[in-house]
């Protein structure tokens, strides 16, 4: 069609104005056409001139890029974005003529949060560069269907490891959690015959043995909790790998809510932490188990509290649909920072110093088990949301509609 625009336009002092029209329609119907495929594309693509003007964009590029084209209508394509990063990234790299591909950045847009991957190539005409071409894709489910891949080749990495740990480490454990206690009880029974034999102590020493005694007894109770410390880091990991035998039954979330906030209220108050409950009273009864649900929520609470350090607001939310509830436990900690958002669920990923990094792990498996989703919104100092999506069981059947020539269904 070019081409034939192009002889058209070279005779076009010999065409009549009808031909001229006839000319006019098929231009407009290319560009239309053009315009079609551009909106239907599932990619951002903004066309710039040699002066970084913009000169086309498609549909997509205006629902996820935080973009005003309205407002100037003369300037560089970069004086339309709103993010910083993104407007610098375009301004330095269209003003040096770099070719950028598959740059990723965090962008907020009508309140969502976004991954984008932004490449700008040169755009080439008759072998000359005659503008720009800004090619945008929304990355953010493809990079969180990688993590959760990652998450499960994890678990099933761990599951591989489980029956060794079971053997390597906690029955040595228990053995030195018995000699130590035999050490113990042979150290009294020195302690008491020292002081029946030397009730005034021994004359002519500095250091008197019962001094040695309690030397013994800290060193003792330093080993005692350390062995204590692998017992749960070991029961927390066969936790995490071994099968979980759930015992479904129907229930409401937001009892399950309550009573696990009473639970945790001393600790709250402890720490200066206001708990807000905004509980959706509709929410339908869902099946989950209990006791592991309890486990999941009560690790949520316990991270929120860790990262509010000098008090703060932890609201916990419910809400849903028909087809699912969510839950959303949020925080005004510390926040997460985004080159970790991606490993939280990860085996004995961890930024505490102390803690085996199994919390948020059990966390995602229970979740799993449940055939729910679990997610996590966060900033660095403003605080995080973790959301769990759980289904809600259908019980209705329902059947598709069929009637024949005679009215028969």
């Amino acid at each position: 069609m070019r081409d034939f625009i192009k002889r058209a336009l070279k005779k076009l002092g010999k065409l009549t104005s009808e031909q001229i029209r006839d000319l006019l329609v098929s231009a407009a119907g290319e560009i239309d056409r053009l315009e079609t495929v551009l909106d239907s594309l599932n990619e951002g693509l903004l066309v710039c001139d040699t002066r970084h003007h913009l000169v086309m964009v498609n549909k997509y590029t205006e629902r996820f890029l935080p973009v005003s084209f309205h407002e100037y209508e003369n300037g560089p394509v970069w004086t339309l974005v709103r993010d910083e990063s993104i407007r610098e990234f375009l301004e330095t790299t269209l003003t040096n003529g770099d070719r950028v591909e598959e740059r990723e950045f965090d962008a907020e847009f009508k309140g969502l949060h976004r991954l984008l991957s932004i490449s700008v190539l040169p755009l080439v005409r008759d072998r000359k560069v005659s503008g720009s071409l800004i090619y945008i894709e929304d990355i953010t489910e493809k990079r969180g269907k990688e993590a959760r891949l990652r998450r499960v080749e994890n678990l099933a990495s761990l599951t591989t490891l489980a029956a060794g740990v079971a053997h390597e480490i906690k029955n040595p454990l228990g053995s030195l959690s018995i000699h130590v206690q035999l050490i113990q009880k042979a150290l009294a029974a020195n302690r008491e015959m020292f002081f029946k034999a030397h009730p005034d102590g021994v004359d002519g020493i500095e250091q008197q043995p019962s001094g040695y005694f309690d030397v013994l007894d800290k060193y003792i109770v330093v080993i005692n909790e350390e062995i204590d410390r692998l017992n749960h880091i070991v029961v927390d990991f066969l936790f995490a790998v071994r099968p979980m035998d759930m015992d479904f039954r129907e229930g409401n979330v937001n009892t399950l809510i309550g009573e696990l906030v009473e639970f945790v209220k001393y600790e709250l108050d402890e720490e200066r932490i206001e708990c807000v409950l905004e509980l959706d009273e509709k929410i339908p009864d869902i099946d989950f188990d209990e006791r592991f649900m309890k486990q999941a929520l009560l690790n949520l609470i316990k991270n929120a509290i860790a990262a509010m350090s000098d008090g703060g607001t932890l609201t916990i939310k419910t809400g849903g649909t028909d087809t699912e509830i969510q839950i959303a436990i949020c925080d005004t900690g510390t926040g997460i920072p985004d080159e970790n958002l991606s490993k939280i669920f990860e085996p004995y990923f961890t930024t505490k110093d102390t803690g085996s990094g199994l919390g948020l792990t059990l966390v995602f498996k229970i979740i799993k088990e449940h055939k729910g989703e679990v997610s996590v919104k966060s900033r660095q100092g403003e605080g995080s949301c973790f959301i769990i999506t759980l289904p809600v069981p259908q019980k209705e059947t329902r059947l598709l509609g069929y009637e024949g020539e005679r009215g028969e269904v």
